[in-house]
């Protein structure tokens, strides 16, 4: 009974600091581009790109996320971004997880000893949006819970 009680509260826990963070959807104006996310954690609003593609936000810790999107101007597909993706012989960049569905992909893995997780949506508009998480493995027990929700939150008119 005691561990079962002490299991309640380890997850009450999680809970109650995952709930505390405070909602954002950000909208690009030029792609319709949205994605959804914690501002109390990503707070550092970087200044808008020259072209409208997309925005930045850091965080106090060392992480990112980028919120984007860009012309599909090769018609490029799921498979054929995941396979390019997996080819790429990049110094410091290792891919530890893909898949592809129909107008999505997913990819992760390490960039410059970071972790990072990358969503696309293809979408019938000829644009692709892409959500961007960068964050040290050191805070990846912070990082991880929000993951699946901010990639998930990705969106398109």
């Amino acid at each position: 009974m005691r561990r079962l009680f002490s299991i309640m509260v380890f997850f009450a826990i999680i809970v109650a600091s995952t709930a505390s963070a405070a909602p954002f959807t950000y909208t690009n104006e030029r792609f319709g581009t949205v994605c959804t996310f914690p501002d109390d954690v990503f707070t550092d609003r970087q200044p808008e790109p020259d072209n409208g593609d997309g925005q930045e936000w850091l965080s106090a810790d060392g992480a990112s996320l980028i919120c984007s999107g860009i012309l599909n101007i090769d018609d490029d597909t799921p498979k054929g971004f995941v396979a390019a993706e997996k080819a790429s012989k990049e110094p410091g960049y290792e891919i530890t997880y893909s898949k592809a569905g129909k107008d999505w992909a997913v990819l992760s893995g390490l960039k410059d000893g970071k972790i990072f997780y990358e969503r696309r949506l293809f979408g019938k508009d000829g644009v692709i949006r892409t959500v961007w998480l960068e964050y040290p493995p050191a805070v990846k027990s912070k990082y991880d819970p929000l993951v699946g929700t901010i990639a998930g939150s990705l969106k398109g008119p």
